[in-house]
């Protein structure tokens, strides 16, 4: 699947975005002779969730390179681009991808976002709406705003989410690997979740594995997302909400917010849990794919 994607990267000030594009090189170099309005593929932005990176997006990608061009972004503090010590809020973070989407020359996009790249996606649309031709929000963490005084359950939460569980320090490649087959997203160790789950992690200066994901992204974004509401006005985009059986938001109090806010909306139910393009990539990339067709068609 990797070998489908090419990574790129592109700056902004002092940040390095590197990201992964599914394009064949006959697409690229006839975008090249044309102006953007000729495009005959739409573009499809994908961003991860906490502690993950683009590569998660593998599957989908490959799914989509025959009638999208796609572009997965390794979020700051993520993967392989940059990793300030400060500077995580949700405004930097956009204003990222708004860069990103300048370098590549996209004035709007299919923007698809999981867990906290979807409350990032949600908070994006509802402050610059014209970047979206869609919006696609994969089980995403609680869109509201919560109290300030849940910080205090922070250290607790860090040492119990399974997306962050993966972090270590772990004493070897090995021993990083052995943990995350017990976790969820990657129970099953398909070549999928081994190829996500390996992109993930780095040996450190001291022998030690462990994220390429760091403490400091970690504190800083959980605290950002946590106290920003994710949806604040209603929104005409097209959405599509992807459900997984398994995922946070099983209750329909929980998709209320979505439904409110949320004017063109569509709900897929897929089996499979949080991660469920890691867990059922089938079926989530035909339900993906589906939606952005009949868009195309109308």
């Amino acid at each position: 699947m990797l070998d489908i994607a090419k990574r790129h990267s592109c700056r902004r000030g002092k940040i390095e975005i590197s990201y992964l594009e599914w394009d064949s090189p006959k697409d690229r170099s006839e975008r090249e002779g044309f102006d953007q309005s000729s495009h005959v593929k739409q573009p499809v932005l994908l961003l991860h969730g906490l502690a993950d990176c683009a590569v998660v997006w593998s599957s989908l990608g490959a799914h989509l390179i025959d009638r999208y061009h796609v572009v997965a972004p390794d979020l700051r503090g993520h993967g392989e681009s940059s990793k300030p010590d400060d500077d995580y809020s949700s405004e930097e973070i956009i204003a990222d991808l708004e860069a990103l989407m300048a370098h590549l020359g996209w004035n709007q996009a299919h923007i698809l976002g999981h867990s906290y790249g979807g409350k990032l996606a949600a908070i994006w649309a509802t402050h610059n709406p014209q970047r979206f031709y869609s919006l696609i929000l994969v089980d995403p963490f609680f869109v509201d705003k919560l109290p300030s005084w849940l910080k205090i359950t922070f250290p607790l939460l860090y040492r119990v989410l399974p997306f962050l569980q993966g972090m270590g320090p772990f004493t070897s490649q090995a021993a990083a690997e052995k943990l995350a087959q017990s976790l969820k997203q990657y129970c099953q160790w398909t070549t999928l979740q081994q190829q996500a789950f390996r992109a993930s992690i780095e040996p450190k200066p001291d022998g030690t594995w462990g994220s390429k994901f760091t403490k400091a992204a970690r504190d800083r974004i959980f605290t950002d997302v946590m106290q920003q509401a994710g949806l604040t006005k209603p929104l005409a985009i097209p959405s599509l909400f992807i459900q997984p059986t398994k995922g946070l938001n099983r209750t329909q109090w929980q998709l209320k917010p979505y439904r409110r806010y949320l004017r063109n909306l569509e709900i897929e139910r897929v089996a499979g849990n949080h991660w469920v393009f890691l867990v059922n990539p089938e079926e989530f990339n035909q339900a993906i794919a589906k939606f952005l067709n009949q868009l195309q068609l109308n």
